[in-house]
């Protein structure tokens, strides 16, 4: 249980050491050292790689693999478009696989249909707090040779049969952002096992610093004093997180357990409301998995109510509001349109012409229908309230 606040106070403690550094360069980089030491102990990685934010991760660490112009990455359509933004940023092709009908989670059998030649990765998306049903995923990425990045940005802690979600790939990325589990403003983290990947994704982070490696995110003063230092042994980009942000999410990450289970509390007691009801179907959590319920999300299927009807419904008795799914990402603008700030000029002819719609079906079908409701309500009065709210919203509309 959470002290009815997402602050616990060492949030202000760390930022005041960080300003009493006066932010001289040879105090550099304490924060985010402990941070990134926490983060990997706490998740069962080798390494941990703080980032700027949780796109910069996913971005670097494409860059990291060599993947580029001509290589395919396999996304699902169904999150945040941020997962696409960085196969594009990599100047490599977006390629989107359908989702699960039940879980809401990017589909094996899709992935197999959606593998060429020119396939080098798969992004999976933990979406809404849940896992992908990743052993399958795995077993593909082994028989093609693939390189599988877990987005975990909306799944903190999750589980999926006894292992840690974030240690199932062959890397993982999250996202500090302000409605987030662990919020520091902005900030995300990489963590990996493979060293040569972690040297490499550091290098990339930290503007292809010859001084930096997968353990090591700054060089040294005697390094840059030298006049005949060489800096810079590859192409990097400056994507370092700021040490500011890093003492605030060093100090959520020794709360991290409360600030998770008062999401899967707060999920728990909409569950219950909406228990009986058969027009407002929960996502569908295994039971060999542990849903961390970044959002508690619901598959509308009214015989005669829109989602306007129910989302109107629940605010006009008090409700917070309900959030609707993210736009499938191959149907926004930038792709109808091909605006893409040239990138499009990497992209053949033929993966043009599949954004449209009709290429994921089960996931176009679901997006209007979902209703995602907030989870992080560090007062879980506040949560029973918003629960007995959407009881009386079936009621109303049953």
């Amino acid at each position: 249980m959470t002290n009815g606040k997402r602050l616990y106070g060492n949030e202000e403690k760390y930022v005041l050491e960080v300003l009493d550094t006066q932010f001289r360069s040879s105090k550099g980089s304490l924060m985010t050292s402990r941070l990134e030491a926490s983060f990997a102990e706490k998740f069962g990685s080798k390494y941990g790689i703080a980032f700027v934010n949780g796109t910069a991760t996913m971005h670097a660490l494409l860059e990291a693999k060599g993947i580029g112009p001509g290589d395919e990455v396999i996304v699902p359509p169904l999150t945040m478009s941020a997962t696409t933004f960085a196969v594009l940023q990599a100047n490599a092709t977006p390629v989107f696989a359908d989702v699960e009908p039940d879980t809401f989670q990017i589909s094996a059998s899709s992935i197999k249909e959606r593998i060429t030649p020119n396939t080098k990765a798969i992004i999976t998306v933990a979406l809404y707090g849940l896992t992908p049903d990743m052993d399958p995923i795995m077993a593909l990425a082994d028989e093609h040779d693939l390189f599988v990045l877990e987005d975990n940005a909306q799944c903190f802690l999750g589980k999926y049969k006894g292992r840690m979600v974030g240690t199932l790939g062959h890397a993982a990325s999250y996202s500090f952002q302000s409605s987030k589990h662990i919020a520091s403003g902005e900030g995300g983290m990489v963590i990996t096992d493979d060293p040569e990947l972690a040297d490499r994704t550091r290098k990339v982070q930290s503007l292809g610093y010859a001084g930096v490696g997968a353990a090591k995110g700054k060089i040294t003063k005697a390094d840059i004093q030298d006049p005949t230092y060489e800096r810079h042994v590859i192409m990097g980009w400056n994507y370092r997180m700021p040490e500011l942000c890093s003492a605030v999410a060093l100090a959520q990450m020794e709360n991290i357990e409360e600030l998770v289970n008062v999401r899967i509390e707060a999920a728990n007691r909409f569950m219950a409301a909406a228990k009986g009801c058969d027009w407002l179907i929960p996502q569908v959590t295994p039971d060999d998995c542990t849903n961390s319920y970044w959002t508690i999300v619901f598959k509308l299927d009214h015989p005669e109510h829109s989602w306007n009807k129910v989302r109107d419904t629940f605010r006009d008795l008090g409700g917070d509001g309900v959030y609707g799914a993210w736009q499938l990402t191959h149907l926004e603008p930038m792709f109808r349109d091909l605006t893409l700030l040239g990138r499009e000029r990497f992209i053949s002819d033929e993966n043009k012409a599949l954004y449209k719609r009709g290429l994921c079906p089960v996931a176009e079908d679901l997006q209007p229908r979902l209703m995602q409701f907030k989870t992080n309500y560090w007062d879980l009065a506040k949560a029973d309230e918003q629960a007995d709210i959407l009881a009386q919203t079936i009621k109303a509309l049953s």
